[in-house]
């Protein structure tokens, strides 16, 4: 079997590269998805609600921005990842790591770059057909991971 590269997403909220949630695929193919909790400095005064979730709903459910590091650090130290919108999950990834003063140990890079066959548009339109077979939700992480990774698959057996 050939290697698995590792994939990534985040989502965001309302204001630039506030990271809400991220879902990144592990070495096995398997996928860790959780939300955030919002660390004290992302949260302004009239803020109830980012993005789809409530301040309270990521804070209960959420974890640490700082152990969400760890896990990455964990799985991906020193690696690159592959996304489908390397800028806005650029932005939230630099932010969570500047939270801390820490400077980023993994890059990141489009998921297209791996396919030397096909073009940027041919690799994103077998992205939205594997949302559409999948049923799944595009800019929900987990489900972006998951589409990635099956996109991958079927290049690789084609």
């Amino acid at each position: 079997m050939s290697d698995i590269p590792g994939f990534i997403a985040i989502e965001t909220g309302d204001d630039e590269g506030l990271p809400l949630a991220i879902a990144w695929s592990r070495p096995d193919g398997s996928i860790k998805h959780t939300l955030i909790q919002p660390d004290d400095s992302w949260i302004n005064d009239e803020s109830n609600v980012m993005g789809e979730y409530s301040i309270e709903e990521l804070e209960s459910l959420g974890v640490s921005p700082l152990d969400v590091i760890r896990e990455l650090e964990n799985d991906h130290f020193s690696a690159t990842l592959y996304t489908n919108d390397s800028g806005e999950d650029e932005r939230a990834l630099t932010r969570l790591f500047d939270t801390y003063g820490l400077d980023p140990f993994v890059e990141l890079a489009p998921a297209e770059v791996l396919y030397d066959h096909l073009s940027p548009s041919e690799w994103q339109l077998s992205r939205s057909e594997m949302f559409s077979e999948l049923g799944l939700e595009p800019m929900r992480p987990e489900h972006e991971v998951e589409v990635m990774l099956n996109v991958h698959q079927r290049i690789q057996s084609a």
